[in-house]
């Protein structure tokens, strides 16, 4: 059986153009080498999964084919890479400034990356700080880390800091549209941007998640299945239960409540997404507003058509119901029962007289 490698790594970049979303770093990584005017200690900080080390391999590889210092098989010599996390005492540390001092047999400079770089013990960052103030013309270190309040200042002082961003949810989309197109896999628009969302700006992690999603839905990803794998609520669920609360019924907007809860889902979560719903029926009413709802295209048209049917009064009193069962949520002996008394008020706001029934909140 020929082994399966993962999306992240078989389309991990190799060059600044293909790294997603951080063109502010790879246009001025990219200039420094033409202008021959990079740093000797540069400091990539960044969450996790957005291109960190992926750009540090770049620049090393970049550095090297320049330098001249590449087989002819495209092997890059003079990079070293160290892992802080396992590698993280003052032995370690010495072992890699001794190792300094030498030059390259081929070439002009060595280059090291230091992953995790928070992981090193304080007296390893000591051992380490005379090389980086210091370091000799043929050396060049890329320290990674995802936490930057754990380095101490004087080392943030001694290096060329670039700090890395989330990736935006339409970069995310884009970039898996292009993997599913090569990888054969079918997918509705709004699955993958439900994928992006998830991911947190983490690349790795969205496409962790999709190749999660394409061998369970043996490549054809719907967003109903990939509502039901993320175990998230789906559109879907917050659309028939605003419908039925529109129509002032209560027993079947209690049982479909009920549904959700039997699935495994927290009923906090659920009264919070709720008032985000609400939230952006409120800006669907407004076409320049629109664009501030974080969902797929296809679930916005749903939005703009269920946000027709309610006034603006009656979704800012919806909002304000759903954020007052959140907040007495955690202080509640009854927790259920708070989101259920929420869900009668909203059901009864488009009734005649509602508004008054609303306010025992």
């Amino acid at each position: 059986m020929e082994n399966f490698v993962v999306s992240a790594r078989k389309y991990r970049p190799q060059e600044f153009e293909t790294v997603v979303g951080q063109s502010h770093i790879t246009d001025t990584l990219e200039h420094a080498i033409e202008e021959n005017q990079l740093a000797q200690a540069l400091l990539f900080c960044g969450p996790r999964g957005v291109g960190k080390t992926t750009c540090a391999r770049i620049l090393a590889r970049k550095i090297n084919e320049r330098d001249g210092s590449t087989s002819e098989d495209g092997f890059a010599y003079n990079i070293f890479e160290l892992d802080a996390a396992s590698n993280n005492s003052v032995e370690d540390i010495r072992e890699l400034t001794d190792q300094v001092r030498f030059a390259p047999q081929v070439g002009k400079y060595k280059i090291y990356i230091i992953d995790e770089v928070h992981m090193l013990s304080s007296a390893a960052f000591n051992a380490f700080l005379k090389t980086l103030e210091e370091p000799p013309a043929h050396a060049i270190f890329i320290l990674a880390t995802t936490e930057k309040h754990k380095i101490i200042p004087t080392i943030l002082s001694r290096c060329q800091i670039y700090d890395f961003k989330r990736i935006t949810i339409e970069d995310i989309q884009t970039h898996l549209k292009k993997i599913a197109e090569k990888e054969s896999v079918k997918y509705e628009e709004d699955a993958l941007y439900l994928i992006a969302q998830k991911a947190d700006g983490a690349l790795r992690d969205a496409l962790s998640i999709f190749d999660r999603l394409a061998t369970f839905t043996q490549k054809n990803i719907t967003l109903a299945k990939a509502a039901e794998v993320l175990n998230i609520l789906d559109y879907d669920q917050y659309l028939n239960i605003v419908d039925l609360a529109h129509q002032n019924k209560i027993p079947e907007t209690l049982f479909a409540f009920n549904e959700i809860v039997k699935k495994g889902f927290d009923s906090h979560l659920f009264i919070a997404g709720l008032g985000n719903h609400f939230r952006d029926l409120m800006m669907a009413q407004n076409p320049q507003t629109l664009s501030l709802i974080e969902v797929g295209d296809q679930t916005k048209i749903k939005f703009s058509e269920q946000s027709k049917s309610w006034n603006a009064q009656q979704l800012i009193d919806a909002i304000e119901i759903c954020n007052h069962a959140d907040i007495n949520y955690k202080n509640s002996k009854n927790p259920r029962l708070t989101v259920e008394i929420a869900l009668m008020q909203l059901s009864s706001l488009t009734a005649v007289g509602g508004d008054s029934k609303k306010k025992n909140s």
